[in-house]
This record gives C-alpha cells, sequence and structure tokens, in this order.
C-alpha cells in the first residue's frame, strides 16, 4: 500500500515543531521492497532520489515526476551511504569496495578512497560534502563483520575513524579517532560544527555510546578540535542524519525521525513504522524530507528547507 500510511504521525514534544510541519502534512510511502534501505542522495537537475539496499547489493532511484522507482545500480558493490557534490555528481561509500568512489557524468568510476597508510579501510558507511569540496566520511566495521553487508574480514586498520579527503591533493587524513562506531554525519549551516553519530552500542548495548557528538571544525576548515555529546537517542540509536537551513537535525532513530533545535532539544518526532536509517532533503524547494526505512522509502512535506550542499 502507498500514499498516506497507518502507524505514522507526528509527536509535538515542544512548541517550536509547530513551525517546521504544516498542519495538513501526513507521512506517504512512495515505495516498499527492500531488506535495509539507506543512503539516500537527492539530485535537483533531474529530480530524483538514488538511494542504496544494502544487503541485495543494489541502488535504487526514485523518479519524483512519475512516482516510479527502478534499478540504479546492480551489483553496487552493497553500496550504504551517498551524497552528490558540487558539481552534481553521485559520491559513494561502499562496504563491499571498502572504499570511497565518486560517479562521473559519464557513469565511470573513480576511487577516492580505498586504503591508509598502506592498509584497506573498513567499510565505510556515511559521508558528506563541505562547501570547499572536501569529503568528510565515516569508516567503522559494520560491513565487515559478517557477509550481510558486504564481505566478512578482519580489520586491517584495527579501529574505526573518521576521515577527511582533500579536494585539491585527494590526500586522506584521519579527523577523529576517539569514536567507537562513527556512522552518521553532517556539517552545521555555517560549517563550524561537525555533527558525528557514534553507534557503539549496536555490540555493547550496556556501555556503548548511543549519541551524536558535535564536534568544532578548525578555522582552517580541514580538521576537528573540542567534541561534546549533542544528544543522546531515546530509541534504539541515531543512524544517519542532516540538518535544515535554520540548524535543527532531523535524525533517524528505531521509531522514526527525531528533530533536534540547535540547542539540544528535542522538539518532535515523526513516527514511521519499522526502523529508520537514513534521510535526506529533496524536491524543488529542499522542503520534503525523504526517509529510508528498513524496507521502504517515505517522504513528508515541511516548513523548512535543507541545507542545500546536503
Amino acid at each position: 500500500m502507498f500514499g498516506v500510511i497507518e502507524g505514522t504521525g507526528f509527536s509535538v514534544l515542544d512548541p517550536r515543531f509547530h513551525r517546521v510541519i504544516p498542519g495538513s502534512a501526513r507521512v506517504e510511502r512512495l515505495w516498499t521492497g527492500a531488506r535495509w534501505s539507506e543512503g539516500p542522495a537527492w539530485f535537483r537537475a533531474h529530480n530524483t532520489l538514488v538511494w542504496s539496499d544494502i544487503p541485495n547489493d543494489r541502488m535504487l532511484r526514485f523518479d519524483a515526476m512519475s512516482g516510479q522507482t527502478s534499478v540504479f545500480r546492480q551489483p553496487a558493490r552493497n553500496a550504504n551511504g551517498n551524497t552528490v557534490d558540487p558539481k552534481g555528481r553521485l559520491v559513494t561509500c561502499e562496504h563491499g569496495g571498502r572504499r570511497v568512489t565518486r560517479t562521473e557524468h559519464d557513469g565511470s568510476i573513480t576511487v577516492l578512497a580505498d586504503h591508509w597508510q598502506g592498509k584497506r579501510l573498513n567499510s565505510p558507511n556515511d559521508l558528506v560534502v563541505k562547501s570547499d569540496g572536501s569529503i568528510w566520511f565515516t569508516d567503522p566495521d559494520y560491513g565487515i563483520l559478517s557477509d550481510y553487508e558486504g564481505n566478512k574480514s578482519e580489520s586491517e586498520i584495527g579501529c574505526c575513524n573518521v576521515y577527511r579527503i582533500d579536494a585539491q591533493t585527494g590526500a586522506l587524513t584521519i579527523v577523529a579517532d576517539d569514536f567507537v562506531k562513527p556512522n552518521g554525519l553532517a556539517f552545521s549551516p555555517d560549517e563550524r560544527i561537525l555533527y558525528i553519530a557514534d553507534t557503539g552500542a549496536s555490540h555493547d548495548p550496556e556501555h556503548g555510546p548511543r549519541h551524536i557528538r558535535a564536534c568544532e571544525v578548525t578555522k582552517d576548515g580541514t580538521a576537528l578540535s573540542r567534541s561534546e555529546v549533542f544528544a543522546t537517542c531515546t530509541a534504539g540509536l541515531f543512524d544517519g542524519f542532516r540538518l535544515d537551513i535554520a540548524g535543527r537535525i532531523w535524525t533517524s532513530a528505531a521509531d522514526g525521525v527525531h528533530i533536534y533545535d540547535p540547542d539540544g532539544s528535542l522538539i518532535g518526532k515523526i513516527a514511521i513504522p519499522e526502523i529508520v536509517a537514513n534521510v535526506c532533503w529533496g524536491g524543488p524547494k529542499l522542503n520534503r524530507l525523504f526517509i529510508c526505512g528498513t524496507t521502504s522509502l517515505y517522504a513528508v512535506m515541511t516548513n523548512t528547507n535543507g541545507a542545500s550542499w546536503q
């Protein structure tokens, strides 16, 4: 069943939430049939959304004009996170390939990062492109823990880091090495803060982190400095998330999408009847939130707009 569905709705936890959701808004299910949906990325030029179905080793494409969904790429090296760079090219984290790639306008694929100091990356998970063209990505080990989301293997690096790819030189540097399992990430609208989720509780439910940290970006824009916990998840784990132009965080959780004000207040929730892995902004005005549930793609119209480069 598609269209507005049961089991969805809005929870207002703070009056500020009324500003971002129209009174007539409803959650729509646009498509279903995946095993684990992840990594949505919006292409404004042709009004389409591309996202990953990791265990099925494919990427899917939703056409917002026709409402039709088709296979974009298969096999896809167990692609996970996706984003679009300033030149309109698809940039992808591949679990199976253990690399970050860019799909050029002619369809060819360029490998941007696959090793750190001669050792293979674990399984790049999610990524964001800064306005200067640099690419920041997380590298937990989810894709090598089993054959379900990639290829089972031992970590060559022995830890899970956050990296930066320089836009001019292609040089790879570690920007954070103190996360258990770094996951989703996104910049604040002014790019002074990089928010990073840590989902270490996935394999250590009692002691592992289940929060988003706010990390200060250095003045030269190439590294991170001081960080602090921004929010702790109250339902499962945070995974992927995006920010709107006012700096609010719209993040995935076990019961749907949680919306945080920049001051850290949880102001509202969008209920989804399955675990949400990631979200992204789309539509001509970037005011439509696309939501990757476990098996399905959902969307809801909002009263705000997404940060354009995310």
